[in-house]
């Protein structure tokens, strides 16, 4: 089966000047559907360079990048564009949501750009995290973990083959970080998900497929 995220050699420069950092040192991943893979590192490593070339945010320097067999690397900004909008889903550390929304309307955001053909229902997603009692509060009447549950419903209902998570339990006490990676880990296996999570939070690790540890750009097994 072709896997959800395939990363070939990717090399991701940044210059300042006459100073050269490598974010990204020839880092290979391959993530298959259904599985979720934890990348932990301490700050400063390239793990959000990482999730920003796999979701098509940012260009490499070199390598390839491809998401469900569709190449980013030598797409056009609109094709990135249409790619991340049909097979991409993000999560981010504090929900991201929309002051002025509902939960449900929080949702059905990514539907408003069009180009979904087979969407998830909003109020069944809503169920599926645990929110569907609250389907009409809007972001300030909830507490951190049921923004992040509202945000990774967002992030599925467009049916994404990848699904890319940035520091998901940074505003969660222990308790909530582990509901709410215990989600992401279900939603994955259930839904054939490739899933990415870039976190310091060792905790959650045991939730995880496999997990793999960011240095100075360059990615290994953690432990290795």
């Amino acid at each position: 089966m072709t896997p959800a995220l395939d990363v070939l050699d990717v090399t991701l420069v940044h210059r300042d000047g006459d100073d050269v950092v490598h974010a990204l040192d020839h880092v290979s991943l391959r993530v298959e559907r259904g599985e979720m893979v934890a990348v932990i590192g301490p700050s400063g490593s390239g793990k959000s360079s990482l999730l920003a070339v796999a979701g098509a945010l940012v260009q490499p320097d070199s390598g390839v990048v491809r998401v469900d067999d569709q190449e980013l690397t030598a797409a056009t900004a609109r094709t990135r564009s249409r790619i991340r909008r049909e097979r991409i889903g993000f999560v981010f550390q504090s929900g991201n949501l929309v002051p002025a929304l509902t939960c449900v309307d929080q949702v059905r955001l990514p539907l408003t750009f069009g180009g979904v053909a087979d969407p998830r229902d909003p109020v069944e997603l809503l169920r599926e995290v645990g929110m569907e009692q609250k389907a009409h509060r809007r972001p300030h009447q909830l507490s951190g973990g049921e923004r992040q549950r509202v945000g990774i419903a967002r992030a599925l209902v467009g049916r994404p083959t990848l699904l890319l998570v940035d520091e998901p339990t940074a505003a969660l006490d222990r308790q909530r970080s582990q509901e709410v990676v215990a989600l992401l880990q279900r939603e994955a296996h259930d839904n054939g998900v490739g899933t990415v999570m870039v976190t310091h939070d060792r905790d959650v690790l045991h939730h995880c497929d496999r997990v793999l540890e960011m240095v100075d750009g360059r990615l290994t097994p953690a432990g290795a």
